[in-house]
């Protein structure tokens, strides 16, 4: 029951019950949620992030998923100083730590993570596919990107349903992240299931004139 109640404050966006709460039950901020996961990351996910703060203060240590996530880069510095092997293990929802860094934005924890050995090139383990360089391009974050392109990473890998780097840069309009990826060698031909083109996408947008830089010659 109180894990619940925790769940539904952290998603109706209710800080002060919150902080009200984990200080009469501090142990509810380390128990799992429904969701299979930590109270903190679910907080990220709902991109809460004075929420995850706020839940942070109520943990013991955060664990390596959790402080990229966050965006606590002492304690990602941290924890790869204690435990190396775990710079490219998986959460238990199937992401890497460069993963999280990526998706959240955390630049300086992901060119960390880059430059301690994390892998560029590894998709999540939870039948989604996603990629480091997806995360990057979902977040529309041109610097993150670019350093993950500098680094080696793929600029054509599907996720799920198909969905390339460009198909997402596409759908953003960012032109900038869109120029980044065809100079890494993007191709503008790939087909997400459905058959829809990264030209398609911009399009469907409104982006008329990157739809026009996009589409495929004959």
């Amino acid at each position: 029951m109180d894990i619940t109640h925790l769940e539904t404050l952290i998603e109706n966006d209710h800080l002060e019950e919150i902080k009200a709460l984990l200080t009469q039950k501090p142990e509810l901020a380390a128990q799992t949620t429904s969701h299979q996961i930590s109270p903190v990351l679910l907080a990220c996910y709902y991109k809460k992030q004075e929420i995850a703060n706020v839940i942070a203060e109520f943990v013991q240590e955060l664990n390596i998923f959790e402080a990229c996530a966050i965006g606590k880069f002492d304690d990602v510095t941290l924890l790869i100083f204690k435990d190396p092997q775990s710079i490219n293990s998986y959460s238990v929802d199937g992401f890497t730590p460069l993963g999280l860094a990526c998706y959240f934005g955390h630049e300086d924890i992901a060119r960390f993570l880059v430059l301690k050995g994390a892998e560029v090139n590894v998709p999540s383990k939870n039948g989604f596919n996603v990629f480091p360089i997806h995360s990057a391009v979902a977040a529309n974050n041109f610097n993150i990107t670019k350093m993950l392109l500098d680094a080696g990473a793929y600029p054509n890998v599907c996720q799920k349903s198909g969905v390339a780097p460009l198909h997402s840069a596409a759908q953003l309009g960012n032109i900038e992240l869109i120029i980044l990826l065809l100079e890494h060698g993007a191709e503008v031909y790939l087909r997400m299931e459905g058959g829809k083109l990264p030209a398609d996408l911009a399009e469907d947008k409104g982006f008329h004139e990157i739809a026009e830089i996009l589409m495929p010659e004959d």
